[in-house]
C-alpha cells in the first residue's frame, strides 16, 4: 500500500507570517495538533506543533540563584505581557524548519511506520519532487489503515 492510497489530501496549512494565535485557533477550531507551514507556491517551509507552541509560550523560570534570589524575577503583569508578545508573534519563528522528515505519494506503508515510529512524530507532510506539500499523513491515518485492510482480514 502507498502513502497516497491513505493520506489526507485536504490539508490544513499555515502560512509563514500567520501569528501564533490565529495557529492555536486553527489547532482548536480543527481539533489538530500540527500543520505544515506552506508558501504561497504550495512548498513547505516548516513544520508547528501544539508541542512547539506550548515550548514558546512557557513562561521564564521565575527562580534567579545566588544572590539574586531575593529578586522576583517574573511578575504577573511581565507574564501577561510576555503571553501577549508570543501570540503576535509569525509562527515561522518558533517552527521547525530544518531536517524536516516528509515522505512522498509513492513511499509505502512501511516507510511511514518505520519514520512515525522511530521519530515519535504524529504527522507527516507528503511531498512531490518539487517540495510541494500535497498531502499529510498521522499516526491514526496508519492505525486506521492497518485495522481496516489488515487487522480485520485475521
Amino acid at each position: 500500500m502507498k502513502v497516497k492510497d491513505f493520506m489526507v489530501k485536504d490539508v490544513i496549512s499555515v502560512s509563514p507570517d500567520s501569528i501564533i494565535k490565529d495557529v492555536m485557533a486553527t489547532f482548536v477550531e480543527k481539533k489538530i495538533g500540527g500543520v505544515p507551514i506552506m508558501n504561497n507556491d504550495g512548498a513547505l517551509c516548516g513544520i508547528v506543533t501544539d508541542g512547539d507552541i506550548l515550548r514558546a509560550i512557557k513562561p521564564m523560570d521565575r527562580r534567579i540563584l545566588d544572590y539574586f534570589s531575593f529578586i522576583t524575577y517574573i511578575a504577573e503583569a511581565d507574564l501577561d505581557l510576555h503571553l501577549s508578545e508570543v501570540a503576535n508573534r509569525e509562527i515561522i519563528h518558533i517552527a521547525r524548519t530544518n531536517g524536516i522528515v516528509t515522505v512522498k505519494p509513492e513511499d509505502d506503508m512501511k516507510t511511514v511506520v518505520d519514520l512515525l515510529s522511530k521519530h515519535h512524530f504524529k504527522k507527516l507532510p507528503v511531498v512531490d519532487d518539487k517540495n510541494h506539500v500535497v498531502g499529510v499523513i498521522s499516526r491514526g491515518d496508519v492505525i486506521r489503515n492497518i485495522q481496516q485492510t489488515i487487522v480485520n482480514k485475521l
